[in-house]
């Protein structure tokens, strides 16, 4: 095995995509209050037409728009009342000329009537008729059969993300389950001598662990189930039998720190130590994140990733290769870009991608980007930035005052 023969962006993730198996993409049935920040696994069609009846948007008068003609506030109208619907029941009667029927807010418009007219723009004349101030027009304030949604059409495709929104659609339209994809189980590993645990005492050489806790954060930020989480020291034993009991219990096991080249850099060896056929990629050819490793194991069907231990760095890989792969298999859409202008200029890296992290700012001419330098270990790095450029292999650079297009984070 060679170390570090790097693969482009480009080639470690077709490597990614050819390695994996069905499992990545199996599906469930889920109810509604379990689907929030679920993938769709098919798309839903509209089953009837939504609403399938003539509904008030207001508290008034169903009318007949011709009715109301030449009304004002001199010169009223005066209509029989000849019904009250009550909300969440049926009109029983049609309207003829000179009638209208009281309808509160979502309440069923009767045959006969096209249009609402306010309460307020009304005066009970006696218990049996009402005085009109305002003509209207048909449609007012109602609204029609299939107006929200037309039985056959396609509310949402496959891939959609559930949110609050997407899912009072599916409300909307009657339906308790959906077919969602299943989440992605997740070990995460951190290895260091130097990494503390959060909230403990440490030493004034030691470091808290940041990765372990960022990359759980952001597996589940995306739908991924984290099933283990340590954090271990240096120690070939301890990490090798980490690593074979994640086999057993999850599609993906994320390792960071024990990539770059030294002693204790074993991450790698053990992949291909235990998994077959083992390490596909070893090495990125992208600033930050070269030391990244990719390996799988066949007759688990596990995928093993090697993160940098750099927390910027292993953020920014597991977002270029994990969630990248996840939208790739579910057909979910990328994010929007932001087109801004760089503020200053953004040097390439000779042989690699480069991925710049930039704080986005609005002017009048529309968001102007802000490169944010510093090294891939310090975490104001992301929290200052709003998203990311992405410069290809071999390109010089960017220049202070070009155009570019933003990827949030």
């Amino acid at each position: 095995m060679k170390f570090l023969k790097v693969d482009s962006l480009e080639q470690a993730r077709d490597k990614l995509a050819a390695a994996l198996r069905d499992g990545f993409t199996q599906t469930e049935q889920v109810g509604l209050q379990e689907a929030a920040g679920r993938c769709l696994a098919e798309p839903v069609f509209c089953p009837k037409m939504v609403p399938d009846f003539r509904r008030s948007t207001v508290d008034g008068y169903a009318v007949s728009a011709r009715d109301t003609q030449g009304a004002g506030e001199s010169i009223p109208v005066f209509l029989d009342i000849v019904e009250e619907v009550a909300i969440g029941h049926p009109a029983t009667r049609a309207l003829k000329s000179g009638e209208c029927a009281y309808v509160p807010t979502g309440g069923m418009l009767p045959d006969g009537a096209d249009a609402m007219v306010m309460v307020e723009y009304t005066e009970l004349f006696d218990e049996k008729s009402v005085a009109v101030y305002s003509a209207v027009s048909p449609g007012n304030a109602v609204v029609q059969v299939g107006e929200d949604a037309r039985k056959g059409e396609l509310l949402l495709e496959r891939g959609t993300r559930l949110d609050a929104k997407r899912i009072g659609v599916l409300a909307s339209i009657g339906k308790n389950q959906v077919r969602v994809f299943r989440p992605w189980r997740l070990t995460v590993i951190s290895t260091g001598d130097e990494l503390a645990l959060p909230g403990e005492e440490k030493t004034a050489c030691q470091v808290y662990d940041i990765n372990t806790s960022a990359l759980c954060a952001l597996a589940q930020e995306h739908g991924m189930e984290v099933v283990e989480a340590v954090t271990l020291q240096d120690e070939e034993a301890l990490l090798e039998q980490a690593l074979r009991r994640s086999l057993t219990e999850c599609d993906i096991v994320v390792i960071s720190g024990g990539s770059s080249k030294g002693k204790k850099d074993m991450t790698a060896r053990l992949i291909e130590k235990i998994a077959v056929p083992g390490v596909c990629t070893h090495g990125l050819a992208l600033k930050p994140g070269k030391p990244t490793i990719i390996g799988t194991d066949e007759s688990s069907g596990t995928l093993l990733i090697g993160l940098p231990g750099h927390p910027v760095a292993a953020i920014m890989v597991f977002e270029l290769l994990l969630v990248w792969l996840q939208r790739r298999l579910y057909g979910e859409k990328e994010p929007l870009c932001i087109p801004a202008v760089l503020e200053s200029n953004i040097p390439g890296a000779p042989g690699r991608a480069t991925c710049q992290m930039v704080k986005l700012t609005a002017s009048d001419s529309g968001y102007r980007a802000r490169p944010v330098f510093g090294k891939s270990g310090l975490m104001s790095t992301l929290t200052q930035a709003d998203g990311y450029v992405l410069l290809e292999v071999n390109e010089e650079g960017l220049r202070s005052g070009e155009r570019v297009m933003v990827h949030p984070v």
